[in-house]
């Protein structure tokens, strides 16, 4: 009688119900090409859409199906942002981003689920129009609390749980759900107790969320004395002389209710937590909600209190890494109840405060992610940086309109990062917004020139090789000026070494990086600005054909990458080294070098630092008379080439080698046995995209 639930943010813990709807919904991935999903705020839409895919629905997408969570955006500056991360598009192009989505689609086989559309409508009817329009086999699902109004679209409108005297499914629900609050009270349960759980059901209209948030306070009440607070606390429905659907008081009103329930100081957090737009830790918490009359030791047991009341949902990540104090743990709210705190937010007066607070952490998460740079700290950097990615555009977004210098230090200490794993058109975006918005009295130089530097490797990895070299030579000027301070004379070289390798001039490239190393002494990880030079010199002796001098600073620089557990540095330098045993015939230690180098691209997830390391495995096996092998990883590393939105690319003397072990490949193989080995590799770069592994 219970039967089958699932908890609403789309867990695998169970599902009720919903047949009838999950019959519809696939029918409709069948037979349409842009179906939306309609209904009201936490009636299910999201986890019906999960639970079809997770049933089988999504079977008939070779290309895969990608999910763009909506819900955070303020705005829809980072629409066409959202939906290329959800594609894993990391564009390494000068062009739109809009263009790149639309050429990388192309004519792949694939779904694009847009969630929670509702606040970004007009936005996403024009996406969507152009998406289909230079896609003719894509499937687009939306999820919205209102249709689109697009003559395209198939609309599916997705109603409460059934409620009355003869259902079971809202009952099942809520009778789960209370087992799961209250132990005590879980079912089998007398007649008493089911008629109370019908009237409870029934006033909320069968509206999961709200059947969830009601279930949340039988902590403290009984199924019976639930019910009989609720009828006092919303009435009839049926009948009112609101113009407003049942289901959408019912759900406002239980928001409402559990908002009531809480104790002041939980409902202050509550209000508190809605400034962050996706998941949150502890102590993010600690550092933006805790301004009085919440201290830093209030918060965790408030979280705690929210979680017990299903206000904020524990997810998944990082919760097998926590420790014995909750570190590791992430959180998120639902859109709906974010959205009724921030409505309170806003009536307290306490938005702009929260934000610039909310700012502030994220910019001191930044600045200790450069320190962690050159350690065993750089992978969770990496991570940590890229799970906040949403945060950081908003604390970029406030600051940009309230303080300029520290919207530029913000975006100068993070472009790195973006660059590096492929948000190249958020990086750019925001660094030029800030630079023309911040006044030299509003910045110190010193962070000019990082913003300088940043914006410089950005257009270097868009291809926009001419802009990036201007920009290193001003750098280079301006950081003349910082006598004492040897990091914007670093990054300088850096920049201005790296623009003289990708345009062929690996003697330019050394004598800059060989000046400036020798202007500033020091050791190579005395900072990151200089190992990144030290790289650089490496690169130079390589291109300059000094393969001995090359090998040996490539192998004292891996050594202490190793050392370090450094993991962006080593990368580059077993790149360099695999480069070199091609060079000088020995392809089975190359080979074992590209693979060291791929483990670390992982661990960064860099789509084009991939590439490279599977086009130098695909020449050392070709090398070493693997054609098999060779044709396969090209393929694998021709997906991740397409992923970034450009043919293949490298340092120059990477295009010969390359070029003659794939011909040496095809020419052993012949054409058509060459293609197969290609596309199964294309076909495991695609997996290895989404299910990252080793790679063999």
């Amino acid at each position: 009688m219970w039967g089958h639930t699932e908890s609403s943010d789309g867990g695998a813990a169970s599902f009720v119900g919903r047949d009838g709807e999950l019959a519809a919904l696939e029918a409709a991935l069948a037979g349409h090409r842009l179906i939306t999903l309609t209904g009201p705020g936490g009636v299910g839409k999201s986890r019906l859409v999960r639970r079809a895919l997770e049933t089988g629905a999504g079977d008939t997408f070779p290309d895969g199906i990608h999910w763009a969570d909506l819900s955070p955006l303020p705005d829809d500056r980072l629409l066409v942002d959202t939906v290329a991360d959800a594609l894993d598009l990391a564009d390494h192009t000068p062009r739109t981003l809009g263009e790149a989505v639309r050429q990388w689609i192309g004519g792949r086989r694939l779904l694009l689920v847009l969630d929670c559309c509702e606040h970004l409508i007009a936005a996403v009817r024009s996406l969507v129009q152009d998406l289909l329009d230079a896609a003719p086999h894509l499937v687009i699902l939306l999820t919205s609390r209102q249709p689109l109004a697009s003559e395209r679209e198939h609309v599916l409108e997705l109603g409460p749980l059934p409620h009355d005297a003869n259902a079971v499914e809202a009952l099942a629900l809520f009778a789960a759900r209370a087992g799961e609050a209250a132990p005590a009270q879980a079912p089998p349960w007398e007649q008493e107790r089911i008629e109370a759980a019908r009237a409870i059901c029934a006033r909320l209209e069968g509206v999961p969320l709200a059947l969830e948030l009601a279930a949340a306070q039988l902590t403290d009440h009984t199924v019976e004395e639930l019910a009989e607070r609720l009828a006092r606390r919303i009435g009839p429905l049926a009948g009112s002389g609101s113009r407003r659907p049942a289901r959408h008081r019912a759900l406002r009103t239980a928001i409402g209710w559990s908002h009531e329930w809480c104790e002041p100081r939980e409902r202050l957090l509550w209000l508190r937590l809605s400034v962050f737009g996706g998941a949150f830790d502890e102590p993010a918490v600690r550092a933006v909600c805790s301004a009085a009359p919440l201290t830093e030791a209030d918060t965790g047991p408030l979280l705690a209190a929210l979680v017990a009341k299903s206000v904020v949902r524990r997810t998944d990540d990082g919760a097998a890494d926590a420790d014995a104090d909750g570190e590791g743990v992430t959180y998120r709210m639902l859109d709906t109840i974010r959205e009724y705190g921030a409505m309170w937010l806003d009536a307290i007066g306490e938005r702009e405060a929260l934000r610039t607070r909310h700012a502030g952490y994220f910019l001191d998460l930044v600045r200790a992610a450069e320190q962690d740079w050159l350690g065993p700290g750089q992978r969770d950097a990496y991570r940590r940086i890229a799970a906040a990615h949403g945060d950081v555009c908003a604390a970029l977004e406030h600051t940009l309109a309230t303080t300029p210098g520290q919207a530029l230090e913000l975006a100068g200490r993070v472009g790195f990062f973006w660059a590096c794993s492929g948000y190249l058109h958020a990086a750019r975006g925001y660094l030029e917004r800030a630079l023309s918005t911040a006044r030299p009295q509003d910045v110190s130089a010193e962070g000019r020139v990082r913003s300088l530097w940043a914006l410089g490797v950005t257009l270097l990895l868009q291809g926009e090789k001419e802009q990036a070299h201007q920009l290193a030579v001003t750098c280079e000027a301006l950081a003349a000026e910082f006598e004492h301070t040897p990091g914007p004379a670093l990054d300088a070289a850096y920049l201005l070494g790296l623009s003289h390798l990708l345009a062929g001039r690996p003697l330019a490239a050394r004598i800059v990086s060989d000046n400036v190393l020798e202007a500033i002494p020091g050791r190579p990880f005395d900072s990151a600005p200089r190992l990144r030079c030290h790289l650089v010199r490496v690169f130079a002796l390589t291109g300059l054909g000094l393969f001995t001098d090359a090998r040996a600073e490539a192998e004292r620089l891996l050594s202490g990458c190793v050392a370090r557990d450094e993991h962006w540095t080593r990368s580059y330098a077993e790149y360099q080294l695999a480069l070199i045993c091609l060079f000088e015939s020995r392809p089975d230690e190359s080979a074992d070098h590209a693979r060291a180098m791929l483990e670390s691209k992982r661990e960064l997830g860099d789509s084009f630092g991939t590439a490279l390391g599977l086009d130098l495995l695909a020449a050392a096996r070709a090398a070493s008379g693997d054609e098999a092998g060779a044709a396969h990883a090209y393929g694998t590393g021709h997906a991740y080439w397409q992923a970034v939105g450009h043919p293949q690319r490298g340092t120059p003397e990477l295009g010969p080698v390359r070029e003659e072990c794939e011909r040496t490949a095809r020419s052993a193989l012949g054409d058509q046995a060459y293609e197969a080995a290609f596309l199964e590799g294309v076909r495991h770069g695609h997996a290895l995209r989404t299910r990252p592994h080793p790679y063999d």
